[in-house]
């Protein structure tokens, strides 16, 4: 057989092995996970394990199953950092089931893909391209640059401030329940630290909730201030920290600090504050007569009483004031704090407040004729406003299908069904009574409800994406206008 006979031969195997070997790595492409599919498998592992282990009968008083449902649905409350429940924290579980809630709690809060990259960094293990893609995913980051040092910015920032709530926490609970002994006090700092921080709402001081503490100003301030460093996001805290030692280095006036921040750390604060002093100003005048809520109380607990309402309904779950009793117009301000919720990448729920704001800032640059979205002398880029869009449109429909749901298969007004899907939406954990008394179903809808406002609409969206293309051509097509408006 000739040398070119050979060589032929030779490059028809060659190209037979290269076709096999391309059909096996688009096989195998196929099948793998992409980042948001992880991440949801992820915390419905989480979730699955937690409901194990608090429908064993140690986890209950009772010394009995507290029964599958209930199981499942406490353990996506606290893995979704919502806070809603459907039987009293303080008198169902145990010790050994209130430590499984406030575990599932801090996972949730921080994303169990953090926690696996804290173990991974302890063990010495190194990051893979694929963990730092479903890291990115879980905290919504533009770049896969610094993903490690991200994470452990972001523990090491978790673990000082729940330290310093810890702390004055401790100075109030101790002395109050002493009779507990000290350490039933530390325990009780160390549950409503992790709980406010990570925005969940749990509470171990009884079906009143913090009631009882609406005119202690140490609480209050400690849980709000938990409350809102967990919802700003830790980007913005890393942002905020880097730039303060810039200006302190270069000795730099505040307003070049601020002017120095980036845009998301412009709008998440700014839009926060105003939120927060809007719905403290809407309570007082709304609740400053109503004899459920304020009217018997002092100067000081209505003006603690309101201001913590506004700061907790976006997305927190604690409550000072009786919920139920509540005007209604308060309870649909409530609805909308609750929708919006906290900042990108924090511990907070909703559809974000920079979502919001983007929207916001889009029609009032229609309504003045500009052509672009403009703010603190940026433009934000199209795809920007077009992910807002989607994840409004998305959420909307969400919180409108569950509201429905709710009014056919539970005996419940309009307002109590909206409120209490709004709530498990925006993984807040406020209701106006009904949670205890879902039916099976109901509390499967809740459940799943409160999943996808942990996760993310667009999330969830892409997980469950049959089809995506890979790289898809920018082809543009014809244009042609409809009428809107």
């Amino acid at each position: 057989m000739s040398r070119e006979v050979l060589r032929g031969c030779e490059k028809i195997r060659m190209l037979k092995y290269k076709s096999i070997f391309k059909k096996s790595m688009d096989r195998d492409q196929k099948f793998r996970l992409k980042p948001a599919q992880i991440l949801v498998l992820g915390f419905f592992i989480v979730i699955l394990l937690g409901s194990v282990l608090l429908n064993l009968p140690i986890a209950s008083n009772k010394g009995e199953s507290v029964g599958f449902v209930n199981a499942i649905f406490t353990s996506t409350s606290a893995v979704c950092v919502t806070g809603l429940v459907v039987v009293n924290t303080l008198e169902q579980w145990t010790l050994f089931g209130k430590t499984v809630i406030i575990l599932l709690i801090q996972i949730g809060g921080l994303g169990f893909m953090t926690l696996a990259t804290a173990i991974f960094i302890i063990m010495g293990k190194r990051i893979t391209l694929r963990e730092r893609l479903v890291i990115q995913e879980a905290w919504n980051q533009y770049s896969l640059s610094g993903m490690v040092r991200l994470i452990k910015n972001i523990l090491i920032g978790t673990l000082l401030v729940e330290g310093v709530g810890v702390f004055f926490l401790a100075l109030r609970f101790i002395p109050m329940y002493r009779n507990k002994g000290i350490v039933w006090g530390i325990y009780l700092s160390v549950f409503h630290s992790i709980s406010a921080f990570c925005n969940a709402g749990f509470d171990l001081i009884g079906v009143e909730n913090l009631t009882p503490f609406q005119g202690d100003l140490l609480v209050n301030v400690i849980i709000m201030g938990l409350i809102i460093l967990g919802g700003l996001g830790f980007t913005v805290w890393l942002d905020v920290i880097y730039k303060t030692k810039k200006k302190i280095d270069e000795n730099r006036p505040w307003k070049q600090w601020f002017y120095s921040l980036t845009l998301h750390t412009k709008l998440a604060m700014v839009l926060t504050m105003a939120l927060i002093i809007v719905g403290f100003l809407f309570f007082v005048v709304a609740e400053w007569d109503n004899p459920g809520t304020l009217a018997n109380t002092g100067i000081k607990n209505k003006v603690l009483g309101a201001l913590f309402q506004s700061v907790t309904t976006r997305t927190a779950g604690f409550n000072t004031i009786p919920l139920d009793k509540m005007k209604e117009a308060s309870k649909f301000l409530t609805i909308i704090l609750m929708f919006i919720g906290g900042s990108p990448a924090g511990t907070a729920g909703g559809v974000k407040t920079v979502t919001v704001g983007v929207i916001f800032l889009t029609v009032l640059s229609v309504i003045k004729g500009k052509q672009r979205t403009e703010v603190f002398h940026r433009s934000i880029p199209f795809d920007v406003i077009r992910k807002a869009l989607a994840v409004m449109m998305i959420s909307l429909g969400v919180v409108i299908s569950v509201t429905m749901l709710l009014t056919i298969s539970e005996n419940v007004s309009f307002m109590d069904a909206f409120f209490e899907a709004t709530s498990a939406f925006g993984t807040v954990g406020l209701t106006l009574g009904i949670t205890p008394n879902l039916t099976n179903f109901g509390k499967i809808i809740i459940a799943i409800t409160m999943f996808i406002g942990r996760l993310g609409p667009v999330t969830m969206a892409l997980a469950f994406s049959l089809k995506q293309r890979q790289n898809p051509v920018d082809i543009k097509l014809p244009e042609e206008r409809v009428m809107v408006g």
